[in-house]
């Protein structure tokens, strides 16, 4: 990858380009677990209200050579901390999920979970690139399939080696 890959804090404008990412029924097939309603601005607005005024989130936009392409989160639930990620559709396959991934997981402490859905195996790919490793299964509705999706719960363990500037 030639291009230059940074994350930032998100500003109000990012926020534009991020609901028009989940406007793309590919996506957020791909994706399963998103809002019950993509294309509910006010649902949308209070959702990154929340997770933005939330000192224990870190979200980070995901910009290429100054573009925004997307973003890149980690965030408590219960007792442990999950990353999450959304790349827009146009720019897959360019690794810029699995870059932006790991450039976040510098800035998180271990150990860290993650959450895919079986079928979505270039999510898993990125994953696994990160270091993370498949420790156990589960299933839920997924609003973005309309129906349960089975899914696989990964670790980044405490002791994986770093990925440097990968």
């Amino acid at each position: 990858m030639t291009s230059q890959l940074r994350l930032r804090r998100v500003l109000e404008d990012d926020l534009v380009e991020f609901f028009l990412y989940q406007q793309d029924p590919e996506a957020t097939r791909m994706a399963a677990f998103v809002a019950k309603d993509p294309s509910d601005r006010r649902e949308f607005a209070g959702h990154w209200a929340r997770v933005l005024t939330n000192p224990a989130n870190r979200v980070r936009t995901v910009e290429v050579d100054g573009e925004v392409v997307g973003y890149v989160s980690a965030f408590p639930v219960e007792d442990q901390t999950e990353v999450s990620y959304w790349i827009d559709r146009e720019r897959w396959g360019r690794g810029y999920a699995t870059a932006a991934l790991a450039a976040l997981l510098r800035e998180v402490p271990r150990p860290v979970h993650a959450r895919a859905a079986k079928d979505n195996a270039a999510s898993l790919a990125v994953l696994r690139k990160c270091g993370f490793v498949v420790v156990g299964e589960d299933s839920g509705y997924a609003n973005g399939r309309g129906s349960d999706v089975e899914e696989w719960l990964l670790e980044l363990p405490a002791d994986a080696p770093d990925l440097g500037g990968h």
